[in-house]
């Protein structure tokens, strides 16, 4: 298994979140759900039940924490009005919180509006993706004893940076980043065992910056803390690859394997069952568990539509 953590002292593989405990003994997986009608991978708009479909869906397929988001991270395009961004995301929280209560509830926004209100219809984590840059961002989250994910970026949000220079050292800036930024949460009053830092792939980084985070990923997070890898379909591994967003699935798989299938990781992901199975195979040739000696394969799984003399497989 590899694993995006540095050996530390305090380690510790669970996420404490308005009194729930997350297991990151293994990768936990969190899905992608867009309340807005204009996100990169999944466009145009839903109803509340169509989306609380969906959500039941991402459980099936492995999914613990579901990431709800009402504005898309589309750059140098407005921001959405906040009483907007909660007419989008509020209900889908609160119906997600009421019939689905065993769902971690992450929801993607750094407005303190939103995020109270958020908070208020029963979501658990505030996946901040501005660096804390309201600084009633904190003391909200402390007050409802939130999760808090940090991520890095060097631009205020919807902002699209690319430049070969911005960065000296660029593990070293991300390392600072991250670790003022969770000093400052805590100073607010959030407790380290519910903070998670983001290296924030893509975000104001070239794809070979990005890699280059990615690389590093134990040197970003000497203390160990849970931490967040969004690489799902994302622009580096587009850029590598040549492809659109729904054609990145196997560079994302690549991506997992690399740095991201050991513990202490939560998989924001587009396609959870992928990543499910994925990961159910790594762990079989990688782990030095037994496996049950009278594991078999289905018949029915055996073909890809019925039996090879015309039958059906049953």
């Amino acid at each position: 298994m590899h694993s995006a953590m540095a050996t530390a002292p305090n380690f510790r593989p669970t996420l404490t979140a308005r009194g729930r405990v997350l297991d990151l003994s293994r990768p936990a997986l969190m899905g992608v759900v867009n309340a807005n009608p204009d996100s990169f991978s999944d466009p145009g708009h839903r109803q509340t039940d169509e989306v609380l479909t969906q959500v039941s869906q991402l459980v099936a397929d492995g999914a613990t924490i579901v990431d709800i988001g009402g504005q898309s991270g589309i750059t140098n395009v407005a921001e959405v009005d906040p009483d907007e961004e909660i007419r989008r995301v509020e209900p889908v929280v609160r119906a997600v919180a009421q019939e689905l209560p065993e769902v971690v509830i992450s929801v993607d926004t750094y407005k303190p509006p939103v995020i109270e209100a958020v908070l208020e219809a029963g979501a658990h984590i505030i996946n901040d993706v501005s660096g804390l840059h309201s600084p009633d961002l904190t003391p909200l989250v402390a007050r409802y004893g939130a999760g808090l994910i940090v991520m890095h970026t060097a631009a205020p949000p919807k902002t699209r940076l690319q430049a070969t220079d911005l960065y000296g050292n660029i593990v070293e800036e991300v390392r600072d980043f991250l670790a003022a930024k969770v000093a400052q949460a805590i100073s607010d009053g959030v407790s380290p065992q519910s903070i998670v830092v983001d290296p924030g792939p893509d975000f104001t980084k070239t794809p070979a910056q990005t890699v280059e985070v990615l690389r590093h990923l134990p040197e970003l997070n000497p203390d160990a803390l849970p931490m967040l890898l969004a690489i799902s379909r994302k622009d580096f591994i587009g850029a590598l690859t040549n492809t659109r967003p729904k054609e990145r699935g196997a560079g994302t798989l690549a991506a997992i394997a690399a740095v991201g299938s050991g513990t202490g990781v939560i998989l924001r992901l587009h396609n959870v069952l992928e990543a499910q199975r994925f990961l159910t195979v790594l762990d079989a040739l990688q782990s030095d568990v037994d496996i049950d000696p009278e594991l078999r394969l289905r018949d029915e799984l055996r073909w890809a539509a019925g039996r090879p003399d015309g039958t059906k497989a049953i």
